[in-house]
């Protein structure tokens, strides 16, 4: 099995340089090996390409390593998130073709933080548009939601992507402990937020990920006009190991202004994860009462 760029997406938080498989493996189960291993050798070789990039490797390989990432075909999981600033809280059932990165969301509830309702409502990224179902449904934004939960919780392995940048920072003191910190970058023009930056901070004898440090920059400069720089510090906790990953499933952010560590942001939580889950590409498929979701400024 062959692959290439074939699309780019910025959800949110993350901006993607994405691979498009040309042929589906025969068993949807596992990747083919020979894909694997021409995944992984190119991966390798951008990662080694740098010091920056030789940590996030040392990461990768700590939490499973490239083969296993590669030769997982999906990544499927419940994922609830709170907005704790905005009593803001949702959940929705997601499956990701680790591929060509196109996804689809069955939402399980919405609403205030402490209130939360169930709702029948789906949206979905099929590679080129985000659209959501039905219509009139306004509590997530699908674009920026479509894969922003995938690479929050995909973090390391998504940084093994094309079109990143790796860039060593000074060491930096969390909970009394020093880190190792790499900033990750994208090359100017990749998708719909190309200034969204995150620093990885890794634990310099285990080589373990503890936490980030991201921007985002999907809605422009709104909440930053009066000229600080805002970030969220984003612990990640609570691994498990599923199918040769170890992955976080209890995530914590705190408001970072102007470098100063502040009060509990947002707070998310992963469950039933599954790599192995089969892609129902029918899903993609925006139905007659759904919309379109454009992207920022369009």
């Amino acid at each position: 099995m062959t692959r290439r760029v074939c699309a780019v997406l910025g959800a949110g938080l993350l901006v993607l340089a994405v691979g498009c498989a040309e042929k589906a493996p025969a068993d949807d189960s596992v990747v083919a090996a020979g894909a694997v291993a021409s995944e992984v050798a190119a991966a390798q070789s951008r990662l080694e390409a740098s010091s920056g990039g030789k940590r996030i490797l040392d990461t990768i390989n700590a939490h499973g390593g490239l083969a296993a990432w590669y030769a997982a075909p999906t990544s499927a999981y419940y994922w609830e998130y709170a907005n704790l600033g905005s009593e803001k809280r949702f959940k929705t059932y997601l499956v990701t073709d680790n591929q060509t990165r196109q996804v689809y969301h069955e939402i399980k509830s919405d609403g205030a933080d402490d209130a939360a309702q169930a709702v029948v409502a789906r949206f979905a990224w099929d590679g080129k548009e985000a659209w959501v179902q039905p219509a009139d449904f306004s509590g997530i934004n699908a674009r920026f939601w479509a894969l922003t939960p995938y690479y929050f919780q995909s973090i390391p392995f998504v940084f093994a992507d094309p079109g990143l940048i790796f860039t060593e920072l000074p060491p930096e003191e969390l909970e009394g402990k020093t880190y190792d910190v790499v900033q990750v970058g994208f090359k100017s023009g990749v998708g719909d937020a190309p200034g969204d930056t995150y620093a990885v901070y890794i634990d310099p004898q285990t080589n373990r990920l503890r936490a980030i440090r991201y921007t985002v920059t999907f809605f422009g400069d709104r909440g930053a006009t009066d000229g600080r720089k805002r970030e969220t510090l984003f612990y990640y906790d609570n691994w498990e190991t599923v199918d040769g990953l170890n992955v976080a499933t209890h995530f914590r952010g705190f408001h970072v202004i102007d470098g100063v560590l502040g009060e509990a942001k947002n707070e998310a939580w992963s469950s039933d994860i599954s790599f192995r889950v089969s892609f129902d590409s029918s899903k993609l498929k925006m139905p007659a009462d759904g919309a379109i979701v454009p992207a920022p400024g369009s």
